[in-house]
């Protein structure tokens, strides 16, 4: 594996398994996994806090600006922890209500910029593996590994109920596939930093691969870019 500081930009829809498959890919590296799904939803779930409708951009930009929304990102033992305004929300954003508030806050370009600016200040400190939608594309157009992740809408969305069902009892399969699709048409069609996979980006379908051998196949991806670069 490379010696020098490692960047790697993972890409792509809801339920692709980026953040596990991140996750795992970290600690091969020994490098930090940056979920920026999380801070999305940190921002969403102020919104939720402060009864704001989601749908209002303006209201949504106004209460980053004014630092209603601060989040924060702090890891120990390498994982990821996520604050909002000074408490730690990992386990409140993991709600299906969150997640679609996310995907709708995600749209706003005052909400972008102000999470992406963090991101990127983030990247430069050490070497990092970041998840997301738009990372190859916007917050690392110079990462050396960009790896888009994607599996078949059925194949996610099973994978996304597994996640949830305990958690949330009354959703179903078939719920769980709509709101997939709905998410993916808010990402894809967003005006701004629409999901959209680089130029120079690694394609990996995932919908008949193991979790193992998905995690094998980005860890060739990151060995050949440097070792072409090297």
């Amino acid at each position: 594996m490379p010696t020098q500081p490692i960047l790697i930009a993972l890409d792509g829809p809801v339920g692709a398994g980026k953040s596990s498959l991140a996750d795992a890919v970290a600690k091969e590296l020994n490098i930090l996994h940056l979920d920026t799904g999380a801070m999305y939803r940190a921002v969403a779930l102020a919104a939720l806090q402060l009864d704001l409708d989601v749908r209002d951009e303006q209201a949504l930009e106004t209460l980053c600006l004014q630092g209603r929304a601060q989040v924060e990102v702090c890891f120990s033992e390498h994982r990821q922890n996520t604050w909002l305004n000074g408490i730690n929300v990992d386990e409140a954003i993991r709600s299906q209500a969150v997640g679609s508030a996310a995907s709708t806050v995600s749209r706003y370009r005052g909400v972008r910029r102000y999470l992406v600016s963090l991101q990127q200040e983030l990247a430069r400190r050490q070497s990092m593996i970041i998840d997301g939608r738009d990372i190859g594309t916007v917050v690392l157009p110079q990462a050396r590994v960009k790896v888009f992740v994607t599996a078949s809408p059925e194949m996610r969305a099973q994978r996304r109920f597994a996640q949830i069902k305990h958690k949330e009892p009354g959703a179903t399969l078939d719920n769980v596939l709509k709101e997939l699709q709905a998410r993916d048409r808010q990402d894809q069609e967003r005006l701004v930093d629409p999901l959209r996979k680089a130029d120079d980006a690694v394609m990996l379908d995932t919908t008949n691969l193991s979790f193992e051998e998905s995690v094998t196949a980005i860890l060739r991806i990151v060995e050949e870019a440097y070792a072409k670069q090297a």
